[in-house]
């Protein structure tokens, strides 16, 4: 603190004080590339660098390389490669992780095998993954550029860390339970309820502290959407089955729509409804409406919303943009039951932020609590 007899400091005092802020304000998000291909270091540079505010201030050949290097640069971010030599990805992300070094997006494949690894990674703490179009050595790249430097950026907002590791504690609290799920009878009784969930950015280790609290009775069909890309919905479904006392499964036309059950939206199609008179409720895939999304959510929960009525309990949970927020709207209007996940828990404050913003949340509550409020709502519709 100044003194009032310092008069003489007070100009160099403020001087200071504003280049720290002037330097605060000007600070580049600082990156560590880890990938074993000289090739893709060079491209993700590239890529990264077209952003005035980010900055590669390392790179490293390996896993192992990566923890050393990200010791003595202290990055904000790291881009983490899957498949390497000496080190993997996912052991060195467990390394900085335990650390607390700062967030780390995976560059995995666009194959099945990458998808397996891309959940595992992010159920251990992964802020989010981005595929490589091309495979390992992808001559592609630039074509995931926006995803790239946008999921870099929101990776290096303040509170990503603590919220990643609150997320780690709580799941790691209920292990025993997601380890041991009891499943539902699977028996058929035509759904008269519905819960229907949106999630994006931050999804699998949000979900990883709902789904498996979900009862095997819940009296209510539900569904669920997690942008992903076309190919790996299908290992999200079953490592979500995995883990849940419902049955889960991804979405395929025609499937009938049960009580007790869930339904993950196909990645490249939107998840419908197909309500014929006299008929069992059956899912329905399509291209249309065209959308940035696909899945989206809004379509999702507006078909639902249409089968459904008050019936619905609309739930949205982290992500970026807007998508559901409209949606939730809707079914708040229409006397449904909408849940969105508070700004205390939300990786990214977004989709659950516009939902409420908009007035579309009927209750909001941190992630450890949703699975709660689920249950209640579905016993008050």
């Amino acid at each position: 603190m100044v003194k009032s007899g310092d008069d003489a400091s007070r100009p160099t005092f403020f001087k200071t004080c504003l280049k720290i802020m002037a330097l605060k304000t000007n600070t580049k998000i600082r990156v560590l590339i880890v990938d074993d291909s000289a090739l893709m270091r060079k491209k993700i540079k590239e890529i990264l660098e077209q952003d005035p505010e980010i900055e590669v201030v390392a790179a490293a050949r390996d896993g192992e390389e990566s923890i050393q290097k990200a010791r003595d640069t202290s990055p904000d971010v790291i881009t983490m490669d899957v498949n390497m030599p000496r080190m993997d990805g996912i052991t060195a992300l467990q390394h900085i992780l335990y650390e607390n070094i700062c967030p780390v997006v995976m560059l995995s494949s666009l194959t099945q095998d990458g998808a397996t690894t891309t959940f595992e990674a992010l159920e251990l703490g992964a802020f989010d993954f981005v595929a490589k179009p091309g495979g390992t050595i992808s001559l592609t790249l630039e074509s995931v550029t926006r995803e790239l430097i946008a999921k870099v950026k929101l990776a290096a907002k303040n509170g990503t860390m603590r919220k990643i590791r609150a997320h780690n504690n709580i799941i790691k609290q209920k292990q025993q339970l997601l380890s041991n799920p009891v499943k539902g009878k699977g028996y058929f009784a035509e759904a008269t309820k519905a819960v229907a969930i949106g999630v994006s950015t931050g999804g699998p280790q949000t979900l990883s502290e709902i789904i498996p609290l979900l009862p095997p009775d819940l009296d209510a069909a539900v569904f669920l959407v997690q942008h992903l890309p076309a190919n790996f919905t299908s290992s999200f479904a079953n490592r979500l089955n995995q883990t849940a006392q419902m049955v889960f499964k991804e979405a395929d036309a025609g499937d009938l729509v049960e009580t007790g059950h869930g339904y993950v939206g196909k990645g490249g199609y939107h998840l419908l409804l197909r309500q014929v008179l006299g008929a069992p409720l059956r899912l329905r895939l399509a291209t249309k409406p065209e959308h940035l999304f696909m899945p989206s959510v809004d379509v999702m929960m507006e078909a639902v919303l249409e089968v459904f009525g008050k019936k619905t309990v609309g739930v949205l949970l982290t992500g970026m943009g807007d998508d559901g927020a409209e949606s939730m709207v809707k079914i708040k209007k229409a006397g449904g039951i909408t849940i969105a996940e508070s700004e205390e828990s939300a990786i990214i404050y977004g989709m659950c932020g516009e939902a409420i913003a908009r007035g579309g949340a009927s209750i909001v509550a941190p992630a450890h609590r949703i699975a709660e409020e689920i249950v209640r709502a579905v016993k008050l519709l």
